[in-house]
């Protein structure tokens, strides 16, 4: 864990160079806590879901509706995680807003640093502001409305606090993650996110 003025914050597993909101392909998998099997199970070597699950399905292909120059790509549930490829299009533009993997720090703004503090990177920037067209701006809208609805049919469910991304970079690349994200049921088993203890 690392300090930002003053207080401890668990360190970002963002690339600090890269600015999140900028346009490109990018590979994202969000795990339940503990990895429970919210989302339903496996049979037969294909996805069963849950009430959850049904949830998490349709309110990944709701994102379209709410934010702007996102195009969705291959998308599967999975027992205890989700996998998909979003893709940023700000009409060709870069912007320098960034994310945030949480909002608690927006407070901190205002308050002036008591020393002079060095030039901050991106991931610095990113920790302060959340850009509202952003990768984390959108998972953590994702992340939140399907627990909302989760706990409106009395579930405990949670999500783990992190998700990971990332950033596709090339056609074999996105065709591989893609191939991956279509055979994920099929290879259950094998998955590295399989949770034995449930079996």
């Amino acid at each position: 864990m690392t300090k930002f003025r003053g207080k401890y914050r668990t360190t970002s597993t963002r690339l600090q160079n890269w600015d999140y909101g900028w346009n490109a392909a990018y590979f994202i998998t969000i795990c339940t806590h503990n990895r429970e099997h919210y989302f339903g199970e496996i049979e037969n070597r294909k996805m069963h879901l849950s009430s959850i699950g049904v949830i998490a399905d349709v309110l990944w292909h709701e994102i379209k509706n709410h934010v702007t120059n996102v195009e969705l790509d291959t998308f599967v549930v999975m027992p205890n995680h989700v996998h998909g490829i979003l893709i940023l299009n700000n009409d060709g533009q870069i912007n320098d807003t960034g994310n945030v993997e949480t909002g608690h720090a927006l407070s901190l703004q205002s308050t002036p640093p008591s020393t002079p503090q060095p030039p901050q990177t991106m991931g610095q920037k990113r920790f302060q502001n959340i850009g509202k067209n952003s990768i984390s701006s959108i998972i953590g809208s994702y992340k939140s409305a399907v627990t909302k609805h989760a706990h409106r049919m009395g579930s405990c469910f949670e999500w783990q606090p992190r998700f990971h991304d990332h950033i596709i970079r090339d056609n074999k690349s996105f065709e591989t993650i893609q191939t991956y994200i279509v055979e994920n049921p099929a290879k259950w088993p094998d998955d590295k996110l399989f949770n034995q203890k449930l079996y």
